[in-house]
């Protein structure tokens, strides 16, 4: 069963007296902004993956502010990144485990190698198709006490049959109750 995913962040008070210092420095507003909007979308592993337009567009400011705020923030040690590509418009940013976390502490140390990635349908090549792709081939499905009865050859090249009695078996899809 996947874990119920929660709606808040956790912050420690020295963080927000820190923030609030660093709130007096001049630049320091839209690094704040950057800063809410990438706690905003962390979860058990505190990093966050988004492109510095998504950024821009979501906060509606210019990708040059964008820039100047990322920096700032690793400047005084908010977020450290990690660059995803040769542009280096698109990171994974990762929130100072000491400020801000989502889910339990002793996740925090795995929190370079699982990120939310928030991307926008405007960078993406084939934005004016996206409602109208094929869908994704799907995976038949069981659910408890349904049995699979496998049949037909299968795709080319054929495969060798299962064995009597050793068939593979597809997972159970559980049925939730919903109110």
């Amino acid at each position: 069963m996947k874990k119920q995913r929660g709606t808040w962040v956790q912050t420690e008070r020295a963080a927000h007296e820190a923030w609030a210092m660093f709130l007096g420095l001049p630049g320091s507003l839209n690094a704040s902004r950057v800063l809410h909007l990438l706690i905003a979308r962390v979860e058990d592993h505190n990093a966050v993956v988004m492109s510095q337009k998504t950024m821009a567009g979501l906060l509606s400011i210019d990708m040059r502010t964008v820039r100047r705020a990322v920096a700032m923030l690793k400047e005084h040690r908010w977020i450290e990144t990690r660059q995803i590509g040769d542009r280096g418009t698109v990171n994974a940013y990762i929130i100072n485990d000491r400020v801000a976390w989502s889910g339990p502490r002793e996740g925090i140390r795995y929190s370079l190698f699982t990120a939310n990635v928030v991307i926008s349908d405007a960078e993406q090549p084939d934005s004016n198709t996206l409602d109208h792709q094929e869908p994704l081939r799907k995976l038949p499905s069981l659910y408890p006490g349904e049995q699979q009865l496998p049949s037909g050859d299968g795709l080319p090249p054929e495969s060798q049959p299962s064995l009597e009695g050793m068939e593979f078996d597809l997972p159970a899809t559980v049925k939730r109750n919903t109110p």
